[in-house]
């Protein structure tokens, strides 16, 4: 088996485990299954469904074998209780689309355009280099006007010390002279906002809607999440460069397992209140994409079914009613 675009091992009770390793090709088998079933559908549905349904299940694997990543090796809490229940929700997503839930081939699609705007990102190293370097200089840029100036170097090491857990050699590491040893921040693929951007893309391009609409909603979604994450990585940059969130420092280390004091800020920052805050941002661009685009309803209604198993009806709840694909009106101006 190749090695994948990241490694991410993991050793316990004697057993080497590399969750990364079996994600990508996963990944490719789940991104070919959502993709497949949206052009099989054309010609069949009852086809596309057996293999929308596979790709769900593919899908559930894939969440599977990342929980060890996010929980062990990214030491994140609300990544890792996602992707746990990723993997019910997904053979749950599935079951109801075997049981006949056509809904669901919507969900599937935008999953499949996620993926597609996504991967690209992930596999092709000068665009992931483009994005990452790019987002790294807007960061700097920023927060040059807080007043805050650490270096930003490329390479594995600077002045002979390795820059720790760095994947790519991208001018991306911001460094700091900390009090016992430095502090480096480096903007990986995670930090440039694209994982959430194909989130919303591939949800708004899955819908039946007047383009005009969709292009109003993705560029509304898209700007406010770029700005969102900059502003995510300046806060992140200045918290834990300048040591400002030693906030419980026995306990976050505890609850963390690290024994670098100066990596308390880090966690408290990212791990707890950026992360956090991410979810909250991520809730309300929804509920302002709903506003503006209430064909995306089905999607939000299909998750909500899946989680609490019951029905809900978003377009009466928030007074709206999406319009027919090939219907003009007003508000399409």
């Amino acid at each position: 088996m190749s090695l994948p675009v990241l490694q991410s091992t993991i050793s316990a009770g004697g057993v080497t485990f590399d969750p990364l390793v079996w994600s990508e090709p996963l990944m490719w088998v789940v991104l070919a299954a959502f993709l497949g079933s949206a052009v099989v559908a054309r010609y069949d549905v009852e086809w596309a469904r057996r293999v929308a349904v596979a790709g769900w299940v593919a899908f559930g694997a894939f969440w599977l074998v990342l929980i060890p990543h996010f929980t062990l090796t990214q030491k994140s809490f609300i990544e890792g209780i996602g992707s746990f229940a990723a993997v019910p929700l997904s053979v749950w997503a599935g079951y109801h689309l075997y049981q006949g839930r056509d809904s669901l081939f919507v969900l599937t699609r935008a999953v499949g355009l996620m993926g597609l705007v996504y991967v690209p990102f992930l596999t092709i190293g000068p665009l992931r280099q483009a994005i990452v370097e790019s987002v790294a200089d807007q960061t700097a840029f920023l927060l040059s006007l807080l007043g805050v100036d650490p270096l930003l170097v490329d390479g594995l090491s600077y002045n002979g010390v390795p820059i720790v857990d760095k994947p790519y050699p991208h001018r991306s590491t911001f460094w700091f002279e900390g009090n016992s040893q430095p502090i480096t921040y480096t903007i990986i693929l995670a930090c440039t906002g694209i994982g959430s951007i194909a989130i919303f893309v591939g949800g708004i391009l899955s819908v039946a809607a007047p383009w005009r609409r969709k292009l109003r909603a993705l560029a509304m979604t898209v700007s406010v999440i770029y700005v969102l994450n900059l502003v995510r990585n300046v806060f992140i940059a200045v918290s834990f460069g300048e040591q400002r969130m030693q906030i419980f420092p026995n306990l976050v280390m505890t609850l963390f397992s690290v024994e670098d004091p100066q990596m308390v800020s880090y966690y408290v920052a990212d791990r707890i209140l950026a992360q956090t805050g991410s979810v909250i941002a991520l809730v309300a661009i929804t509920y302002f994409l709903v506003k503006e685009l209430p064909e995306v309803t089905v999607l939000v209604e299909d998750l909500l079914f899946l989680v609490t198993g019951t029905e809900y009806d978003l377009t009466a709840a928030l007074d709206q009613s999406g319009e027919p694909e090939d219907v003009a009106t007003p508000s399409d101006d």
